[in-house]
C-alpha cells in the first residue's frame, strides 16, 4: 500500500513524498547528518560536564597542595599515574627545572590522550555546519529546475503548478539550515569549553609539577604510591 498525497498538500511529509528522487536523497542525507550532529553534541556535553568537574577539582587540589593519587578515576588518575612514574625516574644530575619540565611533560602527554578522544566528532560538526547549507541549496536548485520543466511541459504558469515544486525545493534548503546552524553553534561552544578545560588542567599540572620537582625526599615515594 503506497501513501498518496494531493497535489496541493504542502505539509512537510507531502513535500518529501512528492519530491524528485535526487531532492529526496538530499533531504534524507541532511536529516541523517543532523541526527549524527545531535548524537555527537549530547555525548560531548555529558562528557564535558564530568571532565570540567575533574579539571576544577584537580586544579584546586594541586594549587592548595592537597593529596592526589593515581587511583583516582578519569583523567586525573591517568595524569597522576604519569606524574608518579616520571617522579620515580629521578636523575641526580638533573636540575630542578629539568626535573619539573620532565614531570610536566609526562602529565601533559597523558592529558593530550583524553583531549584527543574528546575532539573526536568535532570535525564532523564543522563539516556539517559548512557544507549542509550548500547541499540543501543543491536540492533547491534541482527542485526549481524540475518546476521549470513542469511549466514548460504543461504550458501553465499558475500557482498550482509552480508552488509544489518550489516548496519542496525550498524545503531542502530549510533542512540544510536546520542541520547546519546547531552544528556550527555546538562546534564553537564545544571547542571553547574544551580549551577552558585544558587550561584548567594545565594550571594544575604546572602547580603540581613545581611541587613534585621540589621534593626529592625518599618518604614521598611511599606517599605518592598510596
Amino acid at each position: 500500500m503506497t501513501e498518496t498525497v494531493t497535489p496541493h498538500d504542502l505539509s512537510f511529509l507531502a513535500l518529501f513524498l512528492q519530491a524528485d528522487p535526487i531532492v529526496k536523497g538530499v533531504m534524507i542525507f541532511l536529516v541523517l547528518a543532523s541526527l549524527g550532529c545531535w548524537t555527537i553534541i549530547f555525548d560531548k556535553i555529558l562528557r564535558l560536564v564530568a571532565l570540567r568537574r575533574q579539571a576544577r577539582s584537580f586544579e584546586t587540589t594541586a594549587r592548595a597542595g592537597g593529596q592526589l593519587h593515581p587511583q583516582m578515576s578519569g583523567s586525573v588518575g591517568r595524569i597522576m599515574a604519569a606524574a608518579q612514574e616520571a617522579w620515580r625516574d629521578q636523575d641526580p644530575s638533573e636540575s630542578r627545572s629539568e626535573r619539573r619540565e620532565r614531570i610536566e611533560r609526562a602529565m601533559r602527554a597523558a592529558l593530550v590522550v583524553d583531549m584527543r578522544q574528546l575532539q573526536t566528532g568535532l570535525p564532523f560538526l564543522a563539516t556539517t555546519g559548512s557544507a549542509a547549507p550548500f547541499i540543501g541549496l543543491f536540492g533547491t536548485v534541482w527542485g526549481i529546475m524540475n518546476s521549470f520543466s513542469a511549466i514548460a511541459k504543461s504550458q501553465d504558469t499558475s500557482l498550482s503548478v509552480v508552488a509544489p515544486g518550489i516548496a519542496e525545493a525550498l524545503f531542502a534548503t530549510a533542512i540544510g539550515l536546520v542541520a547546519a546552524i546547531p552544528a556550527v553553534i555546538a562546534y564553537n561552544k564545544l571547542t571553547t569549553d574544551l580549551g577552558r578545560v585544558q587550561q584548567s588542567f594545565a594550571a594544575g599540572i604546572t602547580a603540581l609539577g613545581d611541587r613534585l620537582a621540589r621534593d626529592r625526599k625518599p618518604h614521598l615515594r611511599t606517599e605518592a604510591a598510596e
